[in-house]
């Protein structure tokens, strides 16, 4: 017996017109549902077709969608980009949910592009995956049964979504039931969006998607209440020291083989102007370049950089950053400069130590500007995550990927704590842990210069490291998120 509704936004098109077909010939498909916004002129004459109109496929239109289904299962082909489906893989959908009672299952795919195909995994779903980006690929299955019983326990979606309905109905799927990824490429995608990954990663703070943005962060927060992660802007005071330091403030470069760049962004570190005392520790990380040669020569002209060099052989980002952190010559805040980055003008160290103790902070993140090697500005341009709220910052903080920069860090405080020994979201981690318990200070008007190029870690990532990236993250927010839930019900 058929137990399928698949369902589909109608466009005209070659594409879409042999994927319906690939639908309708699968028996386990009882029906084909066409979306549309506005009232179709004319009735479809295929068998096992049916118009449907909604005014939104993704927001609140999810919720008659469901009514509409008359199967156990819901098929769901998602906008944007065109779909051929594979060899069984209607069926081999169906068997993996009816095999394990998912309540959501999700699959690899293939990328076709320039006549070639290549595999698109993706990553697994776990608590922590909560970020609305989370990537499914192009093609879901929804258990009816299960999306009913999850509407009816944690509440019906809201009529007004106009973008969130589908990610509320999904958290509200992961609370009580399994959202299983198929580690098979079930169809093949030709890809609309061919952006570079360093392209993609500012989508979330675009000021266009504001409201997109708010609408997201409330779902999201209304999750973080349901599952009792979510914190009230009750913050404890930031503790006081016994440390000694012999400057008020350094300026942390972690680097390794950055002879294009390091010379431009020691500078600019070094000729910050302020009423106190400062240094400037650059941990190289074994270099194999003119790196460590440009750095001896610029400690030699300025002792107030210290040019580290780690015995160990082992270490990432924040594995650097620990070595600056925990040494005798750090002062008492720790402020992040990338060595690919320039502060904007001498006046950025001052604003972010003045930020700190004015609002007797734990940590500070500020504003940047992305820019092209010439420090001309480039989309998106400012990068202020104006999202952030004093009330609701931190438990949005779990939805997206990034917080900000320069980020800086009171230097007793991140002692008791470290950072993570990687290279990709530790700062992220470390704020996360700081903002569970401590307020985070922010400053939105632009203090630093983020430099893109070809050199840029993140500019062009392969599928395999972008996936790991996230599903780091993704792990992050999991531990995060457990950590919260424990502490408010201590």
């Amino acid at each position: 017996m058929a137990k399928i509704t698949a369902a589909l936004i109608y466009e005209e098109g070659e594409s879409q017109a042999a994927l319906v077909e690939d639908l309708l010939q699968s028996s386990a498909v009882a029906e084909v549902l066409l979306l549309t916004t506005k009232e179709p002129n004319y009735q479809t004459s295929r068998l096992k077709t049916r118009w449907l109109q909604l005014d939104s496929f993704l927001g609140a239109g999810i919720a008659p969608l469901i009514s509409a289904t008359t199967t156990d299962y819901l098929l769901l082909i998602l906008p944007g980009q065109a779909v051929r489906l594979g060899a069984r893989a209607i069926e081999r959908f169906l068997q993996t949910a009816e095999d394990t009672g998912a309540a959501l299952v999700y699959a690899d795919f293939k990328d076709q592009a320039n006549d070639a195909l290549n595999d698109h995994p993706l990553i697994a779903y776990q608590l922590g995956s909560l970020r609305d980006s989370f990537d499914f690929g192009s093609v879901l299955l929804l258990s009816k049964t299960a999306a009913e019983k999850a509407l009816a326990k944690h509440g019906a979606i809201d009529e007004r979504l106009k973008f969130g309905g589908l990610y509320d109905l999904r958290l509200k799927l992961s609370l009580d039931a399994e959202i299983l990824r198929i580690p098979e490429p079930l169809y093949t995608r030709i890809p609309t969006d061919t952006r570079a990954s360093g392209e993609k990663q500012f989508d979330y703070v675009d000021p266009r998607q504001r409201a997109y943005q708010s609408e997201m962060e409330d779902v999201a927060s209304a999750h973080l209440q349901r599952l009792g992660a979510y914190l009230y802007p009750e913050f404890y005071s930031c503790p006081s020291s016994k440390d000694e330091f012999l400057n008020k403030a350094s300026v942390i470069i972690p680097v390794r083989n950055r002879e294009r760049t390091i010379r431009d962004a020691v500078i600019s570190a070094l000729s910050q102007a302020t009423t106190f005392p400062f240094n400037v520790i650059v941990v190289d990380n074994h270099s194999t370049d003119q790196t460590t040669d440009i750095l001896a020569e610029l400690a030699h002209q300025d002792p107030r950089l210290i040019h580290l060099q780690p015995r160990r052989h082992d270490l990432g980002i924040g594995g650097c950053w620990n070595e600056a952190v925990f040494s005798m010559q750090c002062g008492e805040y720790a402020v992040q400069l990338d060595s690919d980055d320039l502060y904007k003008d001498e006046q950025t160290l001052a604003k972010i130590i003045a930020t700190f103790e004015e609002g007797h902070y734990a940590m500070v993140i500020g504003s940047y500007t992305i820019v092209n090697f010439e420090l001309q500005e480039i989309p998106p341009g400012v990068i202020d995550h104006a999202e952030w709220t004093r009330d609701n910052g931190r438990n949005n903080a779990l939805r997206i990927n990034g917080l900000g920069a320069p980020r800086a860090f009171y230097t007793p405080l991140l002692r008791q704590m470290g950072l993570p020994n990687t290279s990709y979201g530790e700062d992220y981690a470390t704020a996360l842990r700081i903002s569970r318990h401590y307020e985070i200070g922010r400053i939105y008007e632009s203090i630093y210069y983020a430099r893109r190029w070809e050199g840029n870690s993140d500019a062009a990532l392969p599928i395999a490291t972008a996936n790991r990236y996230d599903a780091y993250k993704d792990h992050l927010r999991s531990v995060e998120m457990k950590a919260r839930i424990n502490m408010n019900f201590m």
